[in-house]
């Protein structure tokens, strides 16, 4: 499997900070569990602070999340719109911060690739001053060819732009399909998509690592996962891969609101962030 490689210095830096800081942190509130989905912590880590977006839950929001992508984020396979996992996901976030405004904006269109999304940034992303973008990358272009060359270049200028414009972006890979995983670039893109993740910092969701771990352990069983086409989501799946996001986000803003108030209390703590680290992050948080 692949994984993160960034982890590492996040999950360091706060192990070592909450013991500096010699505080217990409870759990954030509204954190909400949907035991027939849920992956180990470690593997839905976001890997990077999403500053933007968690101060402004921390200052109460308002917060504007846009989703953007192709078919599985407009929600195809799905029995309405509102099952989409846009729709999904902004009732989740809601649920866990009951206080704060949020809006989630499906900018998905079925069919789309990186070249097309890029075309309407500016209009569908960029212009409606969101706080976080999640971009869902990458399947149409690997459906379609195998050199995956300009499709990089694409992908880096769309994250450089949002950044750009004081974005936050999440990165959110491929589905676990049969139709992916019959593809031969399939792990060649999952490779392009979190070496630009890292080389930029911005953040990683690993739905294709989420999806082979809810195949592998049949935690979405009888419901299937993906539907008769063999490439998109199901009823049962985005509504796993909406909870599965939130509960990602949650604790990314948490922690994030959690290392300034340390900060704040003990600033030599920062020297200590680029420690090796000495426990996964969620052994970290939830040995307290």
């Amino acid at each position: 499997m692949i994984r993160y490689r960034s982890i590492g210095w996040f999950a360091g830096g706060l192990a070592v900070l909450l013991a500096s800081a010699g505080s217990a942190p409870a759990d954030p509130p509204g954190v909400v569990s949907i035991s027939s989905c849920g992956v180990p912590p470690a593997l839905s880590n976001i890997g990077v602070a999403l500053d933007h977006s968690a101060g402004r839950i921390d200052r109460g929001g308002p917060l504007t999340i846009v989703a953007m992508g192709s078919s599985s984020t407009l929600g195809i396979g799905a029995s309405a719109p509102p099952m989409s996992y846009p729709s999904r996901l902004e009732g989740e976030l809601r649920d866990r911060f009951p206080a704060v405004e949020i809006r989630v904006l499906n900018r998905g269109i079925g069919g789309q690739d990186v070249g097309e999304e890029l075309n309407r940034l500016d209009r569908d992303v960029i212009a409606e001053h969101p706080d976080l973008v999640i971009w869902q990358v990458g399947t149409n272009a690997l459906l379609r060819r195998d050199d995956l060359t300009t499709d990089e270049q694409l992908i880096r200028r769309g994250v450089s732009r949002m950044k750009q414009a004081g974005i936050d972006v999440v990165l959110m890979d491929l589905q676990y399909a049969r139709r992916v995983l019959a593809r031969p670039a399939w792990g060649e893109m999952e490779r392009v998509i979190e070496e630009i993740a890292h080389s930029n910092q911005v953040g990683l969701f690993r739905r294709f690592e989420i999806m082979q771990e809810w195949d592998q352990t049949q935690q979405l069983a009888p419901a299937a996962m993906i539907g008769p086409d063999g490439l998109h989501m199901t009823d049962a799946s985005y509504g796993c891969l909406a909870s599965e996001l939130a509960e990602a986000l949650a604790w990314n803003w948490w922690s994030r609101g959690k290392i300034a108030r340390s900060l704040h209390r003990n600033p030599d703590a920062m020297s200590k962030l680029s420690q090796p680290a000495a426990a996964p992050l969620s052994t970290a948080l939830r040995r307290h």
